[in-house]
């Protein structure tokens, strides 16, 4: 009885907060409106749930409607690849760094000093490295789609566009949306390479070895499928960031204030679905 308690009060703080973070929440004031106040949460939640499915079915459907905008897919593709690589790299460098560091005293009290090549190289090719590479980009990449669609939605520059026979689906939300798809990726073996690197150098500094025997070591025991898998997840994480990051921003209300709350909720909930798919 305690843990369905517990569980039904875990449900309804994250509910609270999925409906808050979307913005679109406005509570009613008063110890006297807090049913009143979970109501409007609820159907603020599956409100918000349900305009996002019919915008991921026009995406999709844009998606594979010609006109290709492929000059815009590769504008976005340098936008949030190439300009989230050095954060991306740094990041991955640091965890490599710490881990190698953290895991060099454990290892070394349990006689196990021979398997930390092994430890830093699954670590963040199996999950390490795809955590920071989502965490990264769905917060410089997610905030970034919401505050500029939403700085267009308040300006009417997507209403103009719409009035000129140009599809906002397509021309400003797919190609957002398959260039977060496929730099996520490609950001995540940039992390792993990054961390991998940074790990032998911090495990060189306490005790040499060299690059050759430090990667032997650490692939030895990998199949392939041990990096493919969660390579591609990446991908997954790129599409719940673009999908999510085009929503909060063409449903922008408010002026100025509302691309505010467009870019820190796509950021937030972007980092929560992420984190509800992991």
């Amino acid at each position: 009885m305690q843990g369905s308690e517990m569980l039904q009060e875990l449900s309804i703080v994250v509910i609270a907060a999925a409906a808050a973070a979307s913005g679109s929440l406005q509570p009613p004031a008063g110890a006297s409106a807090i049913p009143s106040a979970f109501r409007a949460m609820l159907i603020s939640f599956f409100e918000w749930f349900g305009a996002m499915g019919i915008f991921c079915k026009r995406v999709a459907r844009a998606a594979f409607t010609p006109p290709f905008e492929f000059r815009e897919i590769l504008h976005h593709m340098d936008s949030i690849g190439a300009k989230s690589l050095p954060l991306v790299a740094l990041a991955g460098a640091a965890t490599g760094v710490v881990m190698s560091l953290q895991t060099r005293d454990s290892l070394t009290r349990f006689g196990a000093k021979g398997v930390l090549p092994a430890v830093i190289v699954f670590s963040l090719i199996k999950e390490t490295g795809p955590i920071i590479t989502g965490l990264i980009v769905s917060g410089r990449v997610g905030a970034g789609i919401g505050a500029e669609l939403g700085s267009m939605k308040v300006t009417e520059q997507i209403d103009a566009m719409e009035a000129s026979a140009v599809d906002p689906y397509n021309y400003l939300a797919a190609t957002r949306v398959i260039a977060c798809l496929c730099m996520l990726p490609l950001l995540a073996l940039a992390a792993d390479f990054s961390g991998i690197l940074m790990g032998w150098v911090a495990t060189s500094l306490a005790q040499p070895v060299s690059l050759r025997l430090f990667i032997h070591n650490g692939f030895q025991h990998m199949d392939f499928k041990d990096f493919l898998l969660p390579t591609f997840r990446t991908a997954v994480f790129g599409l719940i960031i673009g999908l999510i990051g085009c929503f909060q921003g063409m449903s922008t209300r408010g002026g100025t204030e509302g691309v505010g709350r467009s870019a820190t909720s796509a950021g937030v909930l972007s980092m929560c679905c992420w984190c509800a798919s992991f």
